[in-house]
């Protein structure tokens, strides 16, 4: 809900209305520790009071909920889960959640007290300057993004929720509140009829269409924020919640500079950027847009600046408020306050920590923009001090949301003679035209209210028969899952590819995108299915382990190698993979290693050991141990006959791989003496020479011998081996 601090002077009345609906509860103790002492500001959903802490003895914001609530089990649960999720973000720029319970039928939330005021306090003396806006906004998206790394998404980012304190130093602070307290009024029955939920005039497309909050929709309001700093005004202003909700989806924020033209160029791209209709064209999260900001303070040489607590004329402390909007029975109950408050929010951010001011409590109605005010708008007294707008040229965007069944959008700026529903009216339409166009607009309208009652004709605007509620799935089949999204009249898909998992059963739905929530009839839902447990891929014999290792990562699956458990083979080539263990098809739990075996090659064989071996037989050996024996030179040994192998090279029992298998044989060229005594000369000499030898006769009386004569003696012994070409000397007798 807005501020209720920006009231005019005429809402004294109402103020001593709100302090006696709220003052019921002070001066009690609330469960027994917290002792209210005064009524802050009231909403139409809750209360803030300021509290003593009686235990740790220190002063508090307690915010209580209206006692309709209690009997909602839904937003009794949902209430204190946001409020734990809230209480884990632990950031200097964030109000911190301290506590929150139920006593008896109050529902409270305990938060730290923020001696200052507002982002909108401060907005009520006009824009800031480039180097004052880019000072509060670095800590408000630092705050945000540490409840965007935590999973949380704000949902209602706006002036009122920028609290401005006093540190203990006597400098200032920037802090963010309401975290998640949008989000837990939502999911209340008592609040299931309205879809926007969060200030109108900080709205993302997305969460005027669809109710879809994420980190790039706070991004969105952020900027919007950036944009009303810079120009003392937020970009959109109607009649109604209504016509500004549909300037959100239909119209591009326009850049700060057409308002203030002195605001540099790379200062506009940072709200143009931050405020693109399509959220995949912003920055994914407040994280991405803090940097942007850095870089553009770092570019311009914007030097940090302090930051100015607000203070008020007649108020020397402003304790640090949320902003509570008003509820039923506020002044404003005209028709068009109903039709307004069918599309503000029913929780416009109550901002959960909460500035103490000393009397003066105010509720407020709705304002022109969707923000809450009183008697009359903030942003039209701003809007009083400034020149109007300059129109926008029109630029290339995403698509424009349709209003439903082809109705044109709401409010006097507009008629039926434009292409599209850009949100820009045709020009050259003659006043007799747009006339009839108005008076069309207007009977549809009142048939409108006419069918649904007072009221619904902004429900029925976004709501209607143009959005169905995603239906829960999970945990059903996926035949079920498609039917029933079918039936709700959404299209459904399936993902890319099956989600795996270790608990879920294959084919049995896991969740889905959107995974909840209202959307327009026809959008897309996308079922996310298990694939159960991933399963060991086929990975062939021979696959390169990089491939491998990549096919079982695509089933989330780790690939392991042991070198102690490669093998040799010889039909895989050396280092590609024989086999995986467990083997294919197995089911395993996500991230279980599998082994990749890898080959060594054809495993290492020893040289046969040939020597003496004759050479025919030696060259079968080797050929049978798969070598390739080649003849090396014949080599003389005393110790081995001619013809055999005296040794290989390599040698005998040396380890060959695949690559390396020829064997070169060296064999003996000895030649064996034979016994030549008493064979007649001629004989001996023809055997000798016949062996490669050469032949020297001698007589026993020492002259050369006759040829008929006998060999007494030779000079090498019977069976010596001897180099072939020597000379073996005979002696004859006679």
């Amino acid at each position: 809900m807005s501020d209720t601090r920006h009231a005019s002077a005429g809402t004294s009345v109402r103020s001593s209305v709100v302090e006696d609906r709220g003052s019921s509860l002070i001066g009690t103790l609330l469960d027994q520790r917290y002792r209210i002492d005064g009524l802050l500001a009231r909403g139409g959903m809750s209360a803030v009071y300021r509290a003593q802490d009686t235990r740790l003895d220190r002063p508090v914001a307690v915010k209580v909920m209206d006692e309709r609530f209690v009997a909602d089990k839904s937003f009794v649960d949902r209430f204190e889960q946001e409020a734990r999720s809230a209480a884990r973000i632990h950031h200097p720029n964030v109000v911190a959640v301290h506590d929150q319970g139920v006593d008896g039928d109050k529902i409270y939330l305990v938060m730290e007290l923020v001696d200052g005021g507002t982002l909108r306090d401060l907005l009520e003396s006009g824009p800031l300057s480039v180097e004052l806006a880019c000072a509060i906004l670095e800590p408000v998206l630092a705050a945000l993004g540490a409840a965007h790394r935590s999973g949380l998404v704000h949902r209602d980012v706006k002036p009122e929720n920028v609290l401005i304190g006093r540190t203990s130093s006597g400098g200032s602070v920037v802090k963010v509140a309401d975290f998640g307290l949008v989000r837990a009024v939502s999911g209340s029955s008592m609040t299931q009829g309205s879809v926007i939920m969060g200030t109108v005039a900080y709205l993302s497309p997305e969460q005027v269409t669809t109710g879809t909050a994420t980190a790039r929709g706070d991004v969105y309001s952020a900027g919007i924020v950036l944009y009303e700093m810079l120009t003392g005004r937020p970009p959109y202003v109607g009649d109604t919640t209504l016509s500004v909700a549909y300037r959100h989806v239909n119209d591009d924020v326009p850049a700060p500079s057409t308002v203030a033209p002195t605001i540099p160029a790379a200062v506009d791209e940072l709200v143009v950027q931050a405020t693109r209709r399509d959220p995949a064209d912003r920055p994914m999260d407040a994280d991405e847009f803090l940097s942007a900001l850095r870089r553009v303070c770092s570019a311009l040489a914007i030097r940090p600046v302090r930051v100015p607590i607000p203070e008020h004329e007649n108020e020397k402390t402003m304790p640090v408020s949320g902003a509570i909007a008003a509820g039923a029975g506020s002044a404003q109950g005209s028709v068009q306050g109903s039709l307004d408050g069918a599309l503000a929010t029913q929780v416009t951010g109550q901002a959960t920590s909460v500035v103490a001011r000393p009397k003066a409590v105010h509720t407020v109605g709705i304002g022109p923009q969707g923000t809450r005010t009183m008697a009359r708008s903030q942003f039209d007294a701003l809007t009083e001090r400034r020149p109007p707008v300059r129109p926008q040229p029109m630029r290339p965007n995403p698509p424009n949301y349709p209003p439903p069944n082809g109705f044109p959008p709401p409010g006097d700026d507009y008629d039926d003679g434009y292409n599209g529903y850009d949100g820009y009216p045709e020009t050259g339409a003659q006043p007799e035209q747009r006339g009839r166009r108005k008076g069309l607009l207007i009977t549809l309208i009142v048939v409108g209210a006419l069918l649904l009652g007072a009221g619904g004709t902004a429900t029925w605007w976004f709501t209607s028969g143009r959005y169905s509620t995603v239906p829960s799935v999970a945990g059903k089949t996926q035949e079920e899952a498609l039917k029933e999204i079918s039936d709700a009249h959404l299209t459904p898909r399936l993902a890319d590819k099956p989600r795996l998992d270790n608990k879920i059963p294959k084919g049995i739905v896991i969740s889905t995108d959107p995974s909840g929530g209202r959307l327009l009839r026809g959008t897309t839902v996308t079922l996310v299915v298990s694939g159960g447990k991933p399963v060991v891929p086929n990975i062939g014999q021979g696959a390169d382990p990089k491939d491998a290792a990549k096919a079982l990562a695509d089933v989330q699956l780790v690939a392991k190698k042991d070198p102690a458990k490669d093998e040799y083979n010889p039909n895989v080539p050396q280092g590609k993979v024989i086999r995986v263990d467990p083997r294919p098809g197995s089911a395993l739990d996500i991230g279980t290693d599998v082994l990749l075996v890898l080959s060594k090659g054809p495993e290492p064989k020893p040289v046969p050991d040939v020597a003496g071996m004759d050479h025919d037989q030696a060259f079968q050996t080797l050929q049978t141990a798969g070598l390739t024996p080649v003849d090396g030179p014949a080599e003389f040994s005393a110790d081995v006959d001619g013809g055999k192998v005296i040794r290989t090279d390599p040698p005998a029992n040396t380890m060959l791989d695949s690559s390396n298998t020829q064997i070169t044989v060296i064999s003996s060229n000895a030649v064996t003496v034979p016994d030549l005594g008493q064979q007649l000369v001629t004989d001996a000499q023809k055997a000798l020479t016949d062996l490669g030898l050469t032949v020297q006769v001698v007589n026993v009386s020492g002259q050369a011998g006759n040829p008929g004569s006998r060999v007494y003696a030779q000079s090498a012994p019977p069976g010596s081996r001897v180099q072939p070409g020597s000379q073996i000397v005979l002696t004859a007798f006679p």
